[in-house]
């Protein structure tokens, strides 16, 4: 069974190896021991903290397989993003030039360097290893973490991001770093995200120009990839879609990426997730997908888990997946449709 909870010192081994082999723009996943360590102990202290408020706090996730104990995936949170930086986007707007004596009216598509979603929380690090592309793993993964948002809102803001990856080849050159920031900071697009991942995006951003960036004067190729997707992620991207997030407002600084944004309460995750008892028993077979988590912080669970529930009744589950949740009979479970 796959199992999501948080993350612990013990995991650093085997969360360095899902790092190691990460997409290239998952910053917030760096091939870094001591920054992964950072991670994991700012994760520690989150859960230990009394919040009533968003603040620094960041929440990682590991998808473990019980069956063996292997780590095949990772996801995280950070409750309020550029909390000490700022944390900076390119905006997608239209300048409109216009001259009455010829007879002009252009609308011309500039990107202008911004921190409007400063204060967001971020979905981040997100990550499955080779042979967990299933729709049960991808969903929890990608969703599991918004169950625990839920259960727990006062830790999180009221509008939520995610950085998407961008385009970039084999090699990892990036048409857009190469046609932007390469003139800024003469560095590869590879490198630009390293160092953004171990120092902070912000110390490339704030080399960026401040003035806009007239999108017909970049080169055909940078043109193309501006709020397109990695292929290696499409799978996320299509969840995140169906979660509820604009797409056409922002892009990444580095690769031109969609940076997607919502309403933390009308993501569909958050909305239509139900609270039940639970009922230990043997219960009736199913052939629908949910993901189920307890209510907990420092004992966060999630799966996904076959069911034939049904609303307005107590979920019913057997002894060995309920100890694994941390649920007794009686408790509170936070239930939802998979997609």
């Amino acid at each position: 069974m796959l199992l999501l909870r948080l993350g612990k010192r013990s995991d650093l081994p085997q969360i360095e190896r899902l790092a190691a082999a990460s997409p290239v723009g998952v910053t917030s996943l760096p091939a870094n021991r001591e920054r992964l360590a950072d991670i994991l102990d700012a994760s520690q202290a989150s859960m230990a903290e009394e919040v009533t408020f968003t603040g620094e706090e960041r929440y990682f996730f590991v998808l473990e397989d019980t069956d063996n104990g292997d780590l095949v995936g990772c996801s995280g949170i950070i409750a309020a993003s550029g909390f000490r930086a700022p944390f900076y986007t390119f905006r997608n707007e239209m300048f409109v030039h216009a001259s009455r004596e010829l007879g002009l009216h252009n609308r011309i598509h500039v990107l202008s360097l911004c921190h409007d979603l400063t204060g967001h929380s971020l979905l981040a690090g997100f990550h499955l290893a080779e042979g967990q592309k299933d729709t049960a793993a991808m969903q929890l993964n990608a969703r599991g973490r918004l169950l625990f948002m839920a259960s727990h809102p006062q830790r999180f803001a009221e509008s939520t991001s995610v950085e998407v990856v961008g385009v970039s080849d084999d090699e990892g050159n990036a048409p857009f770093w190469d046609a932007v920031g390469r003139h800024f900071f003469a560095v590869s697009y590879c490198e630009a995200e390293r160092i953004g991942s171990e120092r902070g995006r912000s110390f490339l951003a704030e080399l960026m120009p401040g003035y806009p960036i007239y999108v017909p004067m970049l080169s055909d190729e940078a043109q193309e990839v501006i709020g397109q997707v990695n292929p290696s992620v499409q799978d996320v991207f299509d969840i995140l879609m169906s979660e509820g997030f604009e797409t056409d407002n922002y892009v990444d600084i580095f690769d031109g990426g969609p940076v997607v944004h919502a309403k933390t309460a009308l993501l569909n995750t958050v909305r239509s997730s139900q609270l039940v008892r639970v009922q230990i028993g043997t219960p009736a077979a199913g052939d629908e997908l949910w993901l189920v988590a307890n209510t907990q912080v420092c004992d966060f669970r999630a799966c996904a888990l076959q069911l034939a529930w049904q609303p307005g009744q107590p979920l019913v589950l057997e002894a060995a997946i309920a100890e694994s949740l941390c649920l007794a009979d009686g408790d509170q479970v936070r239930l939802v449709r998979g997609n």
